[in-house]
């Protein structure tokens, strides 16, 4: 009779597992698929040294999977992710008694440092945000699309998948499903309102040449606009708009959140409408406010 490999053992566990991140708790799905994919790596690596059982997995497999990744010139933050991941697995299955103990469980995860997130000045958000001089319904729909971005700080596949009754124009909020299926409520402005009002009146209608569509935002094919298209739409505006550097949309969202606090607003509120589960990923927003006063204050205090 053939052996059992570490494969027949894992799959229906590893299932069992991605099962319980989608229906307790309620990841996004492209958690999941990152999730998978990190588990399976690491399945596969253990299982070509040889190992037959989950419990085989020992600390110098686990030190050697970090190696390999290295070799593979896989960053730390990306390594310390798929620790965090594996723990969470590992951790899963001792708990449920499918393993002896989990293997992860005294393994620290690689330094990655802290990455602060990247905001736009305000000069380079207005030049970005200056009407366009063709008055297509497609350029149109995309000054749209960036000011409703910049207004609400929402993700960009958020953007993308607004759907037509998310908007209260009466109210001026938007409805919004986020990470983990949660829906929260965004507020929106005077002239955003004006300018989404000015889209649904006259400019879709137009792109949509009589057809229908429950997306907000549509190509001219009548289909809702994508995320990889919306990115090349963001980057040649800024080209246009005389902007340098790499403006990417998560950049508005930052520049949002930035640009609220320094000015005073809540944390709580901004960690609400940026639909943040912890309000330490919010504060990282004010850290960067501290550092622009401490470059601010280098450079012009007579004593600095």
């Amino acid at each position: 009779m053939k052996q059992p490999t570490l494969s027949d053992q894992s799959a229906p566990l590893l299932e069992l597992f991605l099962r319980h991140l989608t229906a307790e708790r309620r990841l996004a799905d492209n958690t999941i698929v990152a999730y998978h994919s990190d588990i399976k790596s690491f399945l596969v690596f253990v299982e070509q040294r040889g190992h037959h059982r989950l419990d085989d997995v020992a600390l110098n497999d686990i030190h050697a999977f970090l190696q390999a990744c290295r070799n593979r010139a896989i960053g730390n933050r990306s390594n310390a992710r798929r620790v965090s991941t594996l723990n969470g697995f590992f951790s899963y299955l001792a708990a449920h008694r499918h393993t002896a103990n989990n293997p992860f469980a005294t393994v620290d995860l690689p330094k990655s440092g802290t990455s602060l997130p990247k905001a736009m000045s305000l000069a380079d958000v207005n030049k970005l945000l200056t009407p366009p001089a063709q008055t297509s319904p497609l350029y149109l729909r995309n000054h749209t699309m960036l000011l409703l971005l910049y207004a609400t700080g929402l993700r960009v596949s958020e953007l993308v998948g607004l759907e037509l009754n998310s908007c209260n124009m009466n109210g001026g909020f938007l409805r919004v499903r986020g990470k983990g299926n949660k829906e929260r409520l965004v507020p929106f402005g005077r002239r955003t309102a004006e300018a989404l009002a000015s889209y649904l009146d006259d400019v879709r209608p137009l792109i949509l040449k009589g057809r229908r569509s429950s997306a907000l935002f549509v190509t001219g094919r009548a289909r809702p606009m994508s995320r990889v298209r919306f990115w090349q739409i963001i980057g040649e505006i800024a080209r246009s708009a005389g902007i340098h550097k790499t403006i990417s949309p998560h950049m508005l969202r930052h520049s949002f959140a930035t640009h609220l606090l320094a000015n005073g607003a809540d944390l709580r509120a901004v960690q609400m409408m940026l639909g943040h589960a912890d309000i330490a990923t919010t504060q990282i927003y004010t850290q960067i406010d501290q550092n622009r006063l401490k470059s601010v204050h280098r450079s012009f205090h007579p004593r600095g």
